[in-house]
This record gives structure tokens, sequence and C-alpha cells, in this order.
């Protein structure tokens, strides 16, 4: 039933209501219970999420929950493994801040709830790090955001927020902070988190996303991650090691054990209305001193033994304090006591001991941000950055000689683009062939920076695998035509020219989407774009970039372009990976395409290097596979019960912004240089299925 209610609100500014002592109309809703189907949890992985999505498994087999989390260095899938073998719960390893993955996750899952928890959410870490602490919880979330846009099916999008974008709560405070209080965040981690509310409210209020935002105090139990103070206590104090405590311990903090936390979130679901925020919160405090005291005794340790006060964080707000009467109204309480809730977690850390590994970087008084899985650690002096001020290794290996029987002739690489896909993957060819080569470290646009890097690497060859395709996808390139340009033409323009005045071959990676079936090529006859052909895609202005730097190029006789189609690789848990991408759609279109095989085709384009060829070159295998053949030998070799339908170039559309490229490529003069080079379906099975074979 929707009801008007007239209402003034008084009190401090809030960034979700109008001016003080204003009136308003605003429309009450009698509550209802929602009853979501397919649930998307990110960061589920993580600790307090992990116990929502394993909560909501046992309890509602009829929810869908998927789970999306790129399992970071807090992150474990171990978390999961309550729920793991359940039918109605899926894993996908994944970022946020893929576009393309949250796009078809959203359709292909036919997601209808979204409970973002995903974040970088460590105040110590963010002092440090605070780009990290942007990218994560502002980019990714404005990601998710636009896709619910675009995707137009989401019935409800809860934010997870914290406690801390309220700010420092007064000491002497009886009341506390309610969900219409100024926000005044006072670390970059509390900074971000508000950020990324302003961006949720803006997207509720513009576009009419059914959100909903709670902002909780501090969580504890089994799972977390011991960068946290209680569970990096109780691994101190179960080693023997000093608790340290920032500054004289007497700030005060308000604990919720994680059980009661998913219930609340479990509450919220259900029971929480579009629009609103909810504090998920306890009036309980305790001193930071006060926590180490109890868990000393706990594991019967003097605590003025024990306690070390060490130096406080930059700023460490005194206090904060929520007003939790709003979510108790929605049935909600608080079960769990702070001497349950300790010892249980206490008991839990105790029988798992080894659960996160080697965390001692965790246990120092003031940790940064930890390093990632598969990160390289190096000495200083192998230390770099690059022009953005990221960090980038140099990565050395004896030289190999020549190809073709040639011990005379050593190779260098200088490679750009080397945190895409193509970049990283020639790398690791590099590395396999024992080919020494550097990465890049100018903008393709600064021309000084590219002539510092060829003086300071003294390459044989230069890879462009670098070039904008969109942020996060092509459609972005049709709001930021400036900015394409400035990358996808004079950037690489500036490279080849470079390359040109200090006599250096240029491999470039260009692409194959700059032409469409038409009819003097039409659509299954066979009859491919040669490399002399002029390219007739406008559909996008990422093509036409494309297309507009491969025409110039041709002036360059020190270039050698090689068109890339749809790239695939044997590496099916890659989100770029075309036969990845379609995998996890419900639909597909049905046609014939020409595409490469990065397996086969990439350690082909050192070997033209080696041979100094040059010109343009369809960089693809020979012949076409429609997306139903690539689907039934993924079938036939992965997933015996996998399924999937068909929809229209008009049914398409209404998920995508810009068109995209279709064609057949003629590939004769590449397979007349590499007699061996397969067909595209004998490639795939070769290179792709038959190394992933399950069936």
């Amino acid at each position: 039933m929707l009801n008007f209610v007239r209402c003034r609100y008084r009190g401090r500014s809030s960034p979700s209501l109008a001016r003080s002592s204003s009136i308003f109309i605003i429309p009450h809703i009698t509550m209802a219970t929602y009853k979501p189907k397919n649930i998307l949890i990110t960061g589920a992985a993580g600790f307090i999420a992990s116990h929502v999505a394993n909560r909501l498994v046992r309890t509602y087999p009829d929810y869908k929950i998927v789970v999306l989390d790129k399992l970071d260095y807090c992150s474990n899938l171990k978390n999961l493994n309550p729920s793991k073998s359940s039918p109605n719960f899926k894993f996908v390893k994944g970022d946020i801040a893929s576009a393309d993955l949250v796009n078809y996750l959203l359709i292909t899952e036919n997601i209808d709830t979204i409970m973002h928890f995903a974040a970088q959410t460590h105040v110590d870490n963010s002092f440090g790090n605070s780009f990290e602490f942007t990218k994560n919880n502002i980019y990714g979330t404005h990601v998710l955001l636009e896709a619910c846009k675009v995707t137009g099916q989401i019935r409800r999008f809860i934010h997870v927020s914290t406690d801390e974008v309220y700010g420092e709560t007064d000491e002497d405070a009886s009341v506390g902070n309610h969900e219409a209080s100024q926000l005044l965040p006072t670390n970059p981690y509390s900074a971000t988190k508000a950020g990324a509310e302003m961006l949720v409210m803006a997207y509720g209020r513009s576009y009419g996303l059914p959100v909903i935002t709670t902002r909780g105090n501090n969580v504890y139990g089994p799972n977390q991650f011991p960068e946290k103070l209680i569970p990096k206590f109780i691994l101190l104090a179960m080693n023997g090691k000093p608790l340290p405590i920032h500054g004289d311990g007497s700030n005060v903090r308000s604990y919720l054990y994680c059980e009661d936390v998913a219930e609340a979130f479990e509450v919220v679901l259900h029971k929480g209305e579009v629009n609103h925020v909810y504090n998920i919160g306890t009036t309980k405090e305790r001193r930071v001193i006060d926590v180490a005291n109890d868990i000393s005794k706990l594991f019967g340790i003097n605590p003025d033994s024990t306690i070390q006060f060490v130096e406080n964080r930059p700023f460490n707000d005194q206090r904060y304090f929520l007003d939790d009467q709003k979510l108790k109204k929605l049935g909600w309480a608080e079960r769990t006591t702070w001497e349950e809730g300790l010892k249980k977690t206490m008991e839990w850390y105790t029988a798992n001991p080894e659960w996160w590994g080697d965390v001692s970087g965790a246990l120092l008084p003031h940790p940064r941000m930890l390093m990632m899985p598969g990160d390289r650690l190096c000495d200083s002096g192998d230390e770099h950055k690059d022009a953005d001020g990221n960090q980038t290794f140099t990565v050395v290996t004896p030289s190999k000689t020549g190809s073709s029987g040639d011990n005379k002739t050593s190779f260098k690489f200088l490679i750009y683009g080397k945190t895409g896909w193509l970049g990283g993957l020639l790398g690791k060819l590099c590395e396999k062939q024992g080919i020494p080569y550097e990465y890049g470290k100018g903008r393709l646009e600064d021309r000084a920076s590219l002539l510092a890097d060829i003086r300071r690497v003294k390459p044989t060859h230069v890879f462009n695998a670098a070039g904008l395709t969109g942020r996060p996808n092509v459609d972005w390139c049709e709001s930021h035509k400036t900015e394409t340009i400035r990358v996808n033409v004079a950037g690489t323009l500036t490279l080849a020219d470079v390359c040109r005045e200090n006599g250096l071959l240029m491999m470039n990676f260009a692409t194959g989407c700059i032409f469409e079936y038409d009819a003097a090529h039409p659509e299954g006859s066979g009859i491919g774009f040669k490399e002399e052909d002029k390219p007739n895609f406008t559909g996008s202005f990422y093509s036409k970039t494309k297309a507009m730097v491969e025409e110039l190029l041709r002036e360059f006789d020190n270039v050698c372009t090689l068109r890339v189609r749809m790239p695939i690789s044997s590496d099916l848990n890659n989100p770029r990976n075309f036969i990845t991408k379609i995998s996890r759609y419900n639909k597909v279109v049905n046609i014939p395409n020409s595409m490469t095989v990065l397996d086969e085709l990439l350690p082909i384009s050192i070997e033209m290097a080696k041979r100094n060829l040059r010109g343009i070159w369809n960089f693809t295998n020979p012949g076409v596979v429609s997306h139903n053949e690539i689907l039934e030998m993924y079938k036939s070799y992965i997933e015996p019960s996998f399924k999937w339908s068909n929809f229209t170039l008009e049914e398409q559309a209404k998920v995508i912004v810009a068109p995209r490229s279709n064609n057949e490529m003629d590939g004769a003069k590449l397979s007349k240089e590499f007699p061996e080079l397969l067909s595209i379906k004998d490639s795939l099975i070769k290179y792709v299925f038959e190394p992933n074979k399950r069936t």
C-alpha cells in the first residue's frame, strides 16, 4: 500500500536528505517481505560475506547463490566449504572491476539481487595503499551499478558500507549516529566507502535502481583474516607474542559476532525498504585495551606482561557509536554475548592455526598491503616504476640464439602492454624460449618516455600489445573519443615513428574487427577479407580508430601489423577468453567468424619478428567457426550436460551499446609463410579442448 507522509527533518545535514528544517512529502510504503530468486554476492570468499553466503545457501535451498570473488589476500575458498557441494551454490573467480564479467554474470545467471560486500577494508593498509582502495571500493562499485542500469533486471542492490563513514563520535555522546547523520570520514578507507555510497544513492535517484545501504560496526568470529584486531591478538597470544596496541588503547569500538551479522543481512534482504539505510550495530562498547585484556585472560596470560603499546595511526578515530533501533524494528536483535562469541572465536583459531598460511606480515603492529598470490618480490635494485607510478619488474633471462638454426643472432624484445592479456602472455613465452625482454615504462603518446625506454633496453624488436579497448569495454570509447584517439591512433603512430628513427621493427597487435560481412564477402561463402582490403565496419568508435591507424601504418616500412580476432586460449578460466565468455551465457548469437588461437599464434608472432616480416597480416587460424560449433565442442570435451540457446543480432543489441563485428578473414598469406598452421577447428581441438578434456 502506498501512503504519503508529511515530515520534517531536523539535525545534522545529511547526504541523503534535503536541507535541515525543510518540509517534504515522501512516499511511505507498507513493508512487505521480499523474496529473491538469484543472488549475486560479491567478495563472498572473504569474512563477513562468506558467513552470509553460507547462511543463505543453507537456509534457502530455493535461492540460487552466485559468489563472485577475485580471491585477494584476505579471501579464502575454504571459507565457503559449507556451501561448495550445495546444488544452489556457484563460485566464480573474477574481479568486480571487469564490466564484461559482471554483465554476463547478471544476464546468464538471471541475477535479480546483488549483495555487494567486495572491498578493501583494512584502515592501516589504506594509509599506505590508498589508490587500491579507490580502485576497489569506488570504481568496482561503479562498475556494478552501471551493469545493473544496463541490464535493467535488478530488484534489490544491497550495498555494504561501514560505520566509519560517520567519522568520529563524541566521547560523551549518549545517542549514536542514526542513518540520516552526516558523513564525515577521516581516513582513506572510510572516504572511499562514503564515495561508493554517494554513487549508490545517485543511481537510486537518477535511474530508479532499488538500492539499500547498510553501515556496520566491527565484526569478529571464525574465518576472519588476521590483519583485524581480534584474530591478530588471538594468533599472537597463541604464539606467546606481545599484543601491540595503537596509542594508549583508549579507543572505543563496538563488536558484533559474525553469525549475528549474517542474520542481520538476512533480515535486510527480506524486510529492508528500498532507498533506506540500516545501521547494523550494538550499543555495547569496549576499549581496545579491554579487548586485549579479555583475550589475554582466555589464554591464561598476564595482560601486564603481554600488552605492548606502539605508535598510533596517522589518525585513529576515538569512538564509533551507532543508533541500532531502525534495524531492530525489522525484527533483528543481537544474540551472541561478547564472552560467548570471543570464546567461540578463540576455539576456532586454535583448531585452525594454518587456515590462512603464513600471515606474519599481517601480524605486524602497522601492516601494509600484503603481496598478492603470484606477485614477485625483488631487491630494490630490480624495482622500477612505470609512467603511472605502478611497480613493474624487469625480467632478463639468458639470451637464446635466433631461430631456424641461426646461432649467431641474439634477440631482446621491448614489450608494451604488460598488464594486458597479450602482453602478459608474450612475456611468459619469452621466458619459456629464453629470450631476454623488458616491459616498456613509457606512455605510447609520450615520445620522450618511449625514447628513454629504447635507450635503456636497447631492444632488437618492439612488440606493441598495448592499446585502449575501453574502460571497462568498447562502449566506453563511444563517449571518450578523444582519449581513444590519443592512445589507439596517436600513441601507436608515435611508437611506430620512434621505432623507425631507431631502425627497429615494431610488431603491432591490431584487430580484425574492422570488417563485416557484405555482398562481396557474404557469410558462409568462404570468401574472406584479404590484407589489402579496406575496412568496412564502422559500428563502434573503437573499430574506427583501429581502422584509421592501420591505414596510416601502411606508410611505415618498419611495422608488422597482426590482425587478431576473438582471441581464444587454453586458459578457460580467463574471462577475456572468447570461449569462457560464451560458455557462461544462456543465449548466444550463432555466426561463423575467423578467430585467433593464441596458444598457436603467439609463438608464431615471435617467429615473425625473428624473420623480420613486415606489412599487414590476417593473424587468425584459417577458416571460420560458429558460436554453436564451439559450444558443441565445449559440451563434448568439457561439460556433457551443458545447454544453451540462440538469439538474434537484434536481441543481442539490447544488452550492448556499440555493434560488434562479424567476418571471415582470408588466411592464405599467413598459411603460405607457416604451412603447419592448423585450421581454426583443428587448432581449437589440439590447443584448447584436448588439454582441458574432462569427459
